[in-house]
């Protein structure tokens, strides 16, 4: 897995009904690019994580979306 600052990283939910989980990737802490990332989720609460293999990396960045 490589990620970018700015990327966002989707974790998919593991129950029915529950929904996926997207926080943005604000700094890479892994060299090029691989885990683990400092991360930021909606509610601006930042953490750091090393994602499994239930996550993707969404490349496109904030501006790409809108």
């Amino acid at each position: 897995m490589h990620a970018s600052k700015g990327d966002r990283l989707v974790v998919h939910g593991r129950v029915v009904g529950k929904p996926d989980h997207v926080v943005e990737v604000v700094e890479v802490l892994g060299p090029n690019g691989t885990p683990p990332y400092r991360v930021r989720s909606e509610n601006g609460h930042e953490t750091i994580m090393s994602p499994g293999p239930d996550s993707v990396v969404d490349h496109r960045k904030a501006a790409d979306r809108e």
